[in-house]
């Protein structure tokens, strides 16, 4: 026996050795890593443009905003709040979501995504809600306000197969929120559980911070935890150098959506009282300014990040012809409005009309949905 075993023996060791000198194809050893709800694939980024019906366009009565002047984005961004009886630049919310059945304005030009979802030029573009729960959190959480958190559920539901990034409750640390933080994660949760039980499939549910001062341990101790969290977000305004949140989102591997983007440029005493410096793009000095200073440092912190990165929404708005914004010092002395200067709109389309970039196409809702079927 042993003149059979020693051969057979040397075989195998030569077979080993054989096998270890071939080169190990990287791509198929490491494992496919799982996309969350709607994300696409590293180095791809979904578009979207907002924040209301003025500065998205494309609509009969509001035709002079991103839509009638550039290619169809992937999404618009929208908002909606649950505050009855809270008064608000002269509007008094009632017992339904706002902005989303009648034609609503609570400072910051008129909201109605009821329009917008029934326009043959938002029929290909998915829909990113900011939900707002101001001075409310409490009622969300224990669940008094359960009646009227169902018909935006059952609203979203309605609109069949197209994604909704919902961000409850976003910029959820701001002072300007002034949220509970324990009720604050309670309503979140409660939310998600409520529409996962109704059976309401559209939703990926994504959490956004205000984007600045924002220490990893401070993010943790807002977080609902990694089953409530399908996107990670933040804001990018000034001071977006200082924001931890793609950092954190890959930590938990979560991917990140850039949910309110628009150039503001930090001044002398931005940090200590949010006063940003006036960027008009009309004017094309600072224009220029607005180019090297926000859009630059915008684009590579995607470019950078594609891994996490995945979508972004530009809120094209003229900040400072709202009532909401005229007290507001970061956002008073600004006009966002791509359209209103030929070199920067060429610059954006030059950026955004690459294949990086995702825009509404008629298979959009179909792919998103279907990179989560790997």
């Amino acid at each position: 026996m042993r003149f059979i075993v020693f051969p057979l023996f040397l075989l195998s060791l030569f077979a080993c050795k054989n096998e270890s000198s071939k080169p190990v194809d990287l791509e198929k050893k490491l494992p496919t890593k799982k996309l969350a709800k709607f994300e696409p694939a590293d180095g791809k980024c979904l578009l979207f443009v907002g924040q209301e019906m003025t500065a998205i366009g494309g609509l009969a009565e509001f035709n002079d905003g991103y839509l009638d002047h550039f290619k169809t984005p992937a999404g618009f961004t929208m908002y909606t709040k649950i505050r009855p009886g809270d008064e608000e630049f002269g509007f008094t919310y009632q017992n339904i979501p706002s902005g989303i059945f009648t034609t609503d304005d609570w400072g910051d030009s008129p909201s109605n995504m009821s329009l917008q979802v029934a326009d043959e030029d938002f029929k290909n573009m998915a829909l990113a809600i900011g939900f707002e729960m101001v001075n409310h959190e409490e009622k969300i959480a224990n669940g008094s306000h359960d009646s009227i958190v169902m018909v935006l559920g059952d609203w979203i539901k309605s609109l069949g197969d197209r994604p909704v990034f919902l961000r409850i409750g976003y910029e959820f640390g701001g002072s300007w929120n002034h949220y509970d933080r324990e009720n604050y994660i309670k309503a979140y949760r409660r939310m998600k559980d409520m529409y996962d039980a109704a059976g309401i499939t559209n939703i990926a549910y994504v959490w956004q911070s205000h984007g600045w001062d924002e220490p990893l341990d401070y993010l943790e101790s807002w977080y609902p935890g990694d089953t409530y969290v399908d996107w990670c977000s933040y804001s990018f305004f000034s001071r977006f150098d200082e924001s931890n949140m793609i950092k954190f989102a890959r930590k938990k591997g979560k991917p990140v959506f850039i949910a309110e983007a628009t150039p503001t440029i930090n001044g002398p005493t931005t940090k200590t009282n949010g006063k940003t410096k006036e960027t008009i793009l009309s004017n094309p000095t600072q224009a220029a300014e607005a180019w090297e200073k926000w859009f630059i440092p915008f684009f590579n912190t995607i470019e950078k990040n594609e891994d996490v990165v995945k979508a972004i929404s530009y809120i094209n708005c003229h900040w400072k012809g709202n009532r909401m914004w005229v007290d507001n010092p970061t956002f008073q002395d600004v006009d966002a409005r791509l359209q209103i200067n030929t070199d920067i709109a060429k610059k954006w389309k030059d950026k955004v009309y690459t294949d990086r970039y995702i825009h509404a196409s008629d298979n959009l809702f179909e792919e998103l949905t279907n990179k989560n079927k790997q």
